[in-house]
Protein backbone atom coordinates (compact mmCIF):
# COMPACT_ATOMS: atom_id res chain seq x y z
CA UNK A 1 0.00 0.00 0.00
CA UNK A 2 1.28 3.46 -0.81
CA UNK A 3 2.10 5.84 1.99
CA UNK A 4 -0.11 8.90 2.25
CA UNK A 5 1.38 12.26 3.16
CA UNK A 6 0.65 13.69 6.57
CA UNK A 7 0.70 17.33 5.54
CA UNK A 8 1.85 20.23 7.65
CA UNK A 9 1.36 23.92 6.93
CA UNK A 10 4.64 23.81 4.99
CA UNK A 11 3.90 20.78 2.82
CA UNK A 12 0.17 21.21 2.20
CA UNK A 13 -1.18 22.24 -1.19
CA UNK A 14 -1.83 26.00 -1.32
CA UNK A 15 -5.61 25.55 -1.32
CA UNK A 16 -5.42 23.48 1.90
CA UNK A 17 -3.37 25.97 3.90
CA UNK A 18 -6.31 28.21 4.91
CA UNK A 19 -8.25 25.08 5.88
CA UNK A 20 -5.37 23.88 8.05
CA UNK A 21 -5.30 27.36 9.61
CA UNK A 22 -8.95 26.78 10.54
CA UNK A 23 -7.96 23.46 12.14
CA UNK A 24 -5.17 25.14 14.07
CA UNK A 25 -7.53 27.84 15.34
CA UNK A 26 -10.27 25.37 16.25
CA UNK A 27 -8.16 22.62 17.83
CA UNK A 28 -4.94 24.39 18.79
CA UNK A 29 -3.21 21.87 16.52
CA UNK A 30 -3.61 20.28 13.12
CA UNK A 31 -5.22 16.89 13.74
CA UNK A 32 -3.53 14.14 11.74
CA UNK A 33 -6.86 13.45 10.00
CA UNK A 34 -6.84 17.00 8.64
CA UNK A 35 -3.20 16.65 7.64
CA UNK A 36 -4.07 13.54 5.64
CA UNK A 37 -7.15 15.12 4.09
CA UNK A 38 -5.11 18.19 3.08
CA UNK A 39 -3.86 16.28 0.02
CA UNK A 40 -7.34 17.01 -1.38
CA UNK A 41 -8.39 20.53 -0.42
CA UNK A 42 -11.93 19.70 -1.56
CA UNK A 43 -12.16 16.72 0.82
CA UNK A 44 -10.80 18.73 3.74
CA UNK A 45 -13.13 21.64 3.05
CA UNK A 46 -16.11 19.33 2.67
CA UNK A 47 -15.27 17.52 5.89
CA UNK A 48 -14.83 20.73 7.87
CA UNK A 49 -18.08 22.13 6.53
CA UNK A 50 -20.05 18.94 7.26
CA UNK A 51 -18.58 18.84 10.77
CA UNK A 52 -19.72 22.40 11.36
CA UNK A 53 -23.17 21.75 9.89
CA UNK A 54 -23.68 18.56 11.91
CA UNK A 55 -22.86 20.45 15.12
CA UNK A 56 -25.59 22.95 14.16
CA UNK A 57 -28.32 20.30 13.93
CA UNK A 58 -31.05 19.96 16.52
CA UNK A 59 -29.13 17.19 18.32
CA UNK A 60 -27.76 17.90 21.80
CA UNK A 61 -24.23 16.91 22.87
CA UNK A 62 -25.27 13.38 23.91
CA UNK A 63 -27.14 12.81 20.66
CA UNK A 64 -24.22 14.11 18.58
CA UNK A 65 -21.97 11.69 20.45
CA UNK A 66 -24.37 8.78 19.88
CA UNK A 67 -24.48 9.38 16.13
CA UNK A 68 -20.74 9.99 15.74
CA UNK A 69 -19.57 7.11 17.91
CA UNK A 70 -22.14 4.61 16.63
CA UNK A 71 -20.78 5.19 13.13
CA UNK A 72 -17.12 5.28 14.20
CA UNK A 73 -17.43 2.01 16.10
CA UNK A 74 -19.41 0.34 13.30
CA UNK A 75 -16.72 1.39 10.82
CA UNK A 76 -13.98 0.25 13.23
CA UNK A 77 -12.16 3.57 12.89
CA UNK A 78 -8.92 3.43 14.88
CA UNK A 79 -8.63 7.22 14.78
CA UNK A 80 -12.17 8.59 15.18
CA UNK A 81 -13.24 6.37 18.09
CA UNK A 82 -10.62 7.84 20.47
CA UNK A 83 -10.86 11.31 18.90
CA UNK A 84 -14.61 11.45 19.53
CA UNK A 85 -14.18 9.97 23.00
CA UNK A 86 -11.98 12.98 23.75
CA UNK A 87 -14.49 15.34 22.13
CA UNK A 88 -17.30 13.79 24.22
CA UNK A 89 -15.17 14.23 27.32
CA UNK A 90 -14.56 17.89 26.43
CA UNK A 91 -18.32 18.36 25.94
CA UNK A 92 -18.89 16.84 29.42
CA UNK A 93 -20.81 13.84 28.06
CA UNK A 94 -21.22 11.10 30.67
CA UNK A 95 -18.27 8.68 30.27
CA UNK A 96 -20.67 5.76 30.81
CA UNK A 97 -22.47 6.73 27.59
CA UNK A 98 -19.21 6.91 25.66
CA UNK A 99 -18.09 3.55 27.04
CA UNK A 100 -21.40 1.85 26.21
CA UNK A 101 -21.11 3.12 22.64
CA UNK A 102 -17.54 1.80 22.36
CA UNK A 103 -18.62 -1.55 23.81
CA UNK A 104 -21.65 -1.70 21.50
CA UNK A 105 -23.93 -2.10 24.50
CA UNK A 106 -27.53 -0.89 24.70
CA UNK A 107 -27.77 2.62 26.10
CA UNK A 108 -29.51 3.21 29.43
CA UNK A 109 -31.58 6.11 28.08
CA UNK A 110 -34.30 4.63 25.78
CA UNK A 111 -34.43 7.70 23.50
CA UNK A 112 -30.66 7.58 22.96
CA UNK A 113 -30.84 3.83 22.35
CA UNK A 114 -33.37 4.26 19.55
CA UNK A 115 -31.10 6.95 18.08
CA UNK A 116 -28.17 4.49 18.18
CA UNK A 117 -30.29 1.72 16.65
CA UNK A 118 -31.63 3.97 13.89
CA UNK A 119 -28.16 5.29 13.06
CA UNK A 120 -26.86 1.73 12.76
CA UNK A 121 -29.85 0.68 10.62
CA UNK A 122 -29.12 3.55 8.23
CA UNK A 123 -25.41 2.69 8.08
CA UNK A 124 -25.80 -1.09 7.78
CA UNK A 125 -28.72 -0.98 5.36
CA UNK A 126 -27.33 1.91 3.32
CA UNK A 127 -30.30 4.15 4.00
CA UNK A 128 -32.91 1.44 3.56
CA UNK A 129 -35.19 1.70 6.57
CA UNK A 130 -38.62 0.19 7.05
CA UNK A 131 -41.75 2.09 7.95
CA UNK A 132 -41.88 0.21 11.27
CA UNK A 133 -38.29 1.23 12.08
CA UNK A 134 -39.11 4.85 11.27
CA UNK A 135 -42.25 4.70 13.40
CA UNK A 136 -40.21 3.41 16.36
CA UNK A 137 -37.82 6.34 15.87
CA UNK A 138 -40.68 8.85 15.68
CA UNK A 139 -42.42 7.31 18.69
CA UNK A 140 -39.28 7.96 20.73
CA UNK A 141 -39.70 11.69 20.08
CA UNK A 142 -37.61 12.14 16.93
CA UNK A 143 -38.74 13.58 13.60
CA UNK A 144 -38.15 13.33 9.87
CA UNK A 145 -35.70 16.20 10.27
CA UNK A 146 -33.70 14.05 12.71
CA UNK A 147 -33.51 11.17 10.22
CA UNK A 148 -32.02 13.58 7.69
CA UNK A 149 -29.62 14.95 10.31
CA UNK A 150 -28.36 11.40 10.95
CA UNK A 151 -27.67 11.12 7.22
CA UNK A 152 -25.61 14.33 7.47
CA UNK A 153 -23.63 12.78 10.34
CA UNK A 154 -23.10 9.58 8.37
CA UNK A 155 -21.80 11.63 5.44
CA UNK A 156 -19.28 13.38 7.67
CA UNK A 157 -18.11 10.14 9.28
CA UNK A 158 -17.76 8.28 5.96
CA UNK A 159 -15.32 10.98 4.89
CA UNK A 160 -13.20 10.69 8.02
CA UNK A 161 -13.50 6.95 8.71
CA UNK A 162 -12.69 5.98 5.13
CA UNK A 163 -9.77 8.43 4.96
CA UNK A 164 -8.35 6.99 8.16
CA UNK A 165 -8.63 3.44 6.82
CA UNK A 166 -7.06 4.24 3.45
CA UNK A 167 -4.32 6.53 4.80
CA UNK A 168 -3.69 4.66 8.09
CA UNK A 169 -3.82 7.99 9.89
CA UNK A 170 -1.60 8.01 12.99
CA UNK A 171 -3.36 8.80 16.25
CA UNK A 172 -2.52 12.22 17.62
CA UNK A 173 -0.84 12.28 21.01
CA UNK A 174 -3.73 14.17 22.62
CA UNK A 175 -6.19 11.41 21.56
CA UNK A 176 -4.00 8.52 22.81
CA UNK A 177 -5.35 8.52 26.40
CA UNK A 178 -8.78 7.80 24.85
CA UNK A 179 -7.57 4.91 22.67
Amino acid sequence: MSTFTLHTMDSAPAASKPLLENSLKGFGMIPALHGMMAESPQLLEGYQRLHQLFQQTSFNKEELTVVWQSINVEHECHYCVPAHAMIADAMKVDPALTQALRDQQPLAEPKLEILRETTLILVRQRGQISEAQLEAFYSAGYSQKNVLEIILGISQKVMSNFTNHVADTPLDERFQPFA
